[in-house]
């Protein structure tokens, strides 16, 4: 298969955007954040970016992989509608989180995320394996946040 690297651009783009606006709007409340206290197994601040900024890349990798993929159109939108409604949901948790403090809110929003982003998992695996396994790093490092958001509400 050769590689439409317009389509793979812009797929990569799309997420690679959502975060850095919404890291852009958060980005005042790092020394609020700092201050907090956090759990065992907390990672540096530095850390958090770097892997944002992997994790943006392998879903647009996966998303221009469902885009480009030989399915149904039915089935590639279906699924590309639950991976843009999860993209939505990322964005506004940092925002919810960091900028207005709502620490209970922001994992209750982390939950529905990470059910979306499941949801995404599954739909793309029925249309490509690649694309699936694309997204399990996410589905992880969202778990992790989860038990780091819902640690930083009780500890605070």
């Amino acid at each position: 298969m050769k590689i439409q690297w317009k389509q793979l651009i812009i797929a990569v783009l799309i997420p690679l955007a959502v975060g850095l606006l919404s890291g852009f709007i958060s980005s005042g409340q790092m020394e609020a954040f700092e201050a907090l206290k956090k759990p065992f197994l907390s990672p540096p601040g530095w850390l958090f970016p770097v892997v944002w900024t992997i994790l943006y890349i392998l879903m647009g990798i996966a998303s221009y992989r469902i885009w480009i993929a030989s399915a149904t159109d039915d089935k590639k939108k279906s699924a590309l509608f639950v991976y843009g409604l999860q993209l939505v949901f990322n964005f506004f948790w940092s925002i919810i989180f960091f900028n207005l403090e709502m620490y209970l809110f922001a994992f209750i929003w982390l939950v529905a995320l990470w059910i979306l982003i499941y949801i995404t998992y599954k739909r793309f695996g029925k249309i490509d394996t690649v694309a699936e396994y694309l997204l399990i790093p996410y589905l992880v490092w969202v778990a992790f946040a989860g038990y780091l958001n819902l640690s930083i509400w009780l500890l605070n």
